[in-house]
Order: structure tokens, then C-alpha cells, then sequence
């Protein structure tokens, strides 16, 4: 049985090897909860701090891709606005979808880690280098994931994502710095 801190290097050794990382949206980029207007139109809220970890994740080298079991538009318009070109809504069966983004990029399982939240993520967490649960995840898919962020989704846990990946790779410091000579 690996003690904690045998734990804490054996996920940083998985994060220093990812290449891309893939985010489900509602209850990871949201908090899930889905409002809905009397016309039907569909809104969501996302949190700054995960876009902007998003963006500087991305400058970094780290992929981002994006795989929904809903369909939105306020989440391609997010997802646009943040660059982010791998973007499958409408994918309750992610397989499909985390196959082609890997034949696409020509990365593998191992350098791929996932966020998810709920049972629909568990067939892609189990595959990747690095399945991640946010804190308000479903117990079985907190169970079955290497790490669980401090934050629950929509509330900054991609954003916790991003910083322990930069972070990993020694790549933090790089994008902290840029801030500060300003």
C-alpha cells in the first residue's frame, strides 16, 4: 500500500508527463446546475479564474479539450472565446469523442489526463494518465480518480487543475514571473 507522500509523487510523475488535458463541463466547468428560461434558452456560469488557468495552461503546451455529455451554446461560445479548438458537446458516450482528440493530436492515454465529475466520465478517467475528480464529484468517481481537487466544480477546480499541472512540469514559476515584471 503506497503511503501519502508516495501517492503525492507517483501523481506528480503523471502530471509532468501530460500533454493534454480533458474537461467535462457541467458540475467541472460549471457548478451543473442548468437554468433555463421560459423560451427555453439555456444558461450556464462559468468561473474567470478556470479560463484564465485555462489560457495560461494552454501557453504552457498543454492541449485542452473539452467533452460534454449536453449540448450548449453558451459552452462553444466560452470554449471559443478561450481557444480551445477540441470541443465535443452532445457526447454521452466520450469514448468516441477522447478516441479521435488522441488520433487527432497524436498524444496518448498516458499524457492525457481528464476532470470529471460524474458516472459519464468514468469511461474516459479510466484510460487516461491522470483521472482527476473535482471535490463534489459522485463518490464512485472520486473512488476511482489519482487526485480530487480542494474545490468543487465551477467554483475554481480547473483553475487548481491548471496550477498543479503547470506547477508539475515546472512551468508556474515561468507564467507567475510574467506577471510580476510588469
Amino acid at each position: 500500500m503506497m503511503t501519502d507522500i508516495q501517492n503525492r509523487l507517483a501523481i506528480l510523475e503523471k502530471a509532468k508527463k501530460l500533454k493534454l488535458l480533458i474537461l467535462d463541463v457541467d458540475g467541472v466547468l460549471t457548478d451543473g446546475k442548468l437554468f433555463f428560461d421560459a423560451e427555453g434558452n439555456e444558461y450556464k456560469s462559468f468561473h474567470a479564474r478556470d479560463g484564465h488557468g485555462i489560457k495560461l495552461l494552454r501557453q504552457t503546451g498543454v492541449e485542452v479539450a473539452v467533452i460534454s455529455g449536453r449540448k450548449s451554446s453558451s459552452v462553444a461560445l466560452r470554449m471559443k472565446n478561450l481557444g480551445i479548438e477540441h470541443v465535443y458537446q452532445g457526447h454521452e458516450n466520450k469514448i468516441a469523442a477522447f478516441n479521435e482528440i488522441l488520433q487527432k493530436t497524436g498524444i496518448t492515454h498516458e499524457q492525457a489526463a481528464h476532470v470529471g465529475d460524474d458516472l459519464l466520465d468514468l469511461p474516459i478517467m479510466i484510460r487516461v494518465g491522470l483521472a482527476i475528480a473535482v471535490n463534489d464529484a459522485n463518490f464512485a468517481v472520486k473512488q476511482r480518480a489519482d487526485w480530487c481537487t480542494t474545490l468543487p466544480g465551477g467554483q475554481g477546480a480547473v483553475r487548481e487543475v491548471c496550477d498543479f499541472i503547470m506547477q508539475a512540469q515546472g512551468r508556474f514559476d515561468e507564467v507567475l514571473n510574467a506577471y510580476l515584471v510588469r
